[in-house]
């Protein structure tokens, strides 16, 4: 299984660098069998019913782009220079983070990031670099709050920079636990009166958690991809989630994920049988064609980008010929791709 299996050509210009508005607005592509057809997120209530269940991830994305200033005491005075910084995960101790200009840092340096939040440089490895902040727990959650910016994908701030529009639209809104460098993207074509006429129409919601790493967006860089490591992100489901999990799959309801996030982390806490256990421990599952699903019955998810391990999982999902066409009518159609694009609903013929 060759890495340019999963390659497509994408036009620059379907890349979304904004939200739909409202989000329930953005364009659905919903394939079951051989049949594509071409809805909005606001049909999702026709299209779902009692005894579904979409699991949604509830994580909560943090500012983790930061503007800083290295200072520095040398003979002739103190020196200071521009750093940013993007926040990765908590580390043993302190935080792993990017750099640039990373080699320019010493460890010992304290990095300033406005008036509320310094940081200083534990140590430093080839590609990044770990930071002890001045706060920690909600203090630190407050001054990011303050100082820092929502982390947009590299594809989108290539384009244009973050700014406040960002803090609501790149943030579900079920967001609660804190802890994600990127947003879990599906799950941001939902608002409340969507969800309320879902639940009027008998459709359930569960919550679990995974934050979503930076890594998401590094590319594969093997042509095997069967060899392909993948970065670990940390994720839960509560004894009450599996429950509801497995109540609904006993009663011949379907599990829909909302987003790769949840369905990785699902299929992580599933048994050989297929029943959810609760699960508090980070996750590296790699999910590509020939990984026989255990609790996912279909899938609400964004388009995804060439040559990536999101591709493989849903060409996993649906079958690569079949994820092929779908991704060549969204093409043609002008379905906007990744996180701040159109979504689509792919059912598979049947269980997988």
């Amino acid at each position: 299984m060759q890495l340019s299996d999963f390659d497509f050509h994408l036009p620059e210009g379907l890349i979304a660098t904004r939200p739909a508005r409202p989000r329930s607005s953005a364009r659905l592509l919903v394939a079951q069998g051989d049949s594509i057809a071409d809805r909005r997120v606001s049909d999702l209530p026709d299209l779902l019913g009692p005894g579904d269940l979409l699991v949604l991830n509830d994580t909560r994305v943090i500012p983790a782009r930061l503007t800083g200033e290295r200072r520095r005491q040398t003979p002739q005075g103190e020196v200071s220079a521009r750093v940013e910084v993007t926040l990765l995960e908590p580390a043993s101790q302190g935080w792993r983070a990017l750099a640039k200009p990373l080699r320019k840092l010493k460890p010992g340096e304290v990095i300033r990031f406005g008036e509320t939040l310094s940081a200083r440089v534990l140590s430093i490895a080839e590609a990044e670099l770990t930071l002890d902040f001045d706060a920690e727990g909600s203090a630190l959650d407050a001054a990011l709050e303050q100082v820092g910016d929502m982390p947009l994908p590299p594809y989108i701030a290539a384009q244009r920079a973050p700014d406040d529009r960002d803090r609501t639209d790149y943030q579900t809104i079920w967001a609660r636990h804190t802890g994600a460098v990127a947003a879990p993207t599906a799950s941001l074509h939902f608002d409340d009166a969507l969800l309320a006429r879902l639940r009027e129409r008998g459709v359930e919601f569960v919550h679990v958690t995974l934050h979503v790493g930076a890594g998401t967006f590094l590319p594969v860089k093997v042509e095997d991809v069967t060899t392909h490591r993948m970065h670990a992100e940390w994720g839960e489901i509560t004894p009450e989630a599996a429950q509801r999990i497995n109540a609904a799959k006993a009663a011949g309801g379907r599990v829909i994920p909302v987003g790769t996030t949840a369905l990785r982390l699902l299929e992580s806490a599933a048994t050989e049988d297929g029943r959810v256990t609760p699960y508090r421990a980070a996750t590296d599952i790699f999910i590509y064609p020939g990984y026989r699903f255990r609790v996912t019955d279909a899938l609400m998810t964004n388009f995804h980008l060439p040559r990536s391990t999101l591709l493989m999982l849903v060409s996993a999902l649906m079958g690569r010929d079949r994820i092929s066409r779908i991704y060549q009518h969204a093409v043609s159609h002008g379905y906007r791709f990744f996180s701040y694009g159109d979504a689509s609903l792919l059912l598979p013929e049947r269980s997988p």
